[in-house]
């Protein structure tokens, strides 16, 4: 059911993994950005994995992991993931939002 939900959305390829690997355990950028976001996902209506709660400081592991990758400049990468993160989190909340009724005046 999510990768029709996530279809089209931006960075739902992070998601996605993250979400696979907190279920698994592991510790990925994917899965960092699930634990910053997961209030507001799971407000939206995805399972967060219980993995989640054990990163309360996923921003800092976020910031720290990109650094030890070695990919270019980490505070870039960083705040370009968020930007995602933030785009991901609007675009699922606009699609999974209950269509309201059309009034006579809006046809």
């Amino acid at each position: 059911m999510t990768a029709s939900l996530f279809e089209g959305l931006p960075g739902a390829e992070h998601i996605e993994r993250g979400l696979e690997d907190l279920e698994r355990g592991s510790v990925s950028v994917g899965a960092l950005l699930v634990a910053i976001g997961a209030p507001r996902l799971a407000r939206a209506g995805l399972r967060i994995p219980d993995a989640a709660a054990a990163h309360p400081e996923a921003e800092l592991e976020l910031y720290a992991l990109l650094g030890r990758e070695g990919q270019g400049d980490p505070y870039s990468r960083y705040n370009a993931l968020l930007r995602e993160l933030v785009s991901f989190e609007r675009a699922l909340e606009h699609r999974v939002r209950p269509r309201l009724p059309v009034s006579p005046i809006d046809e």
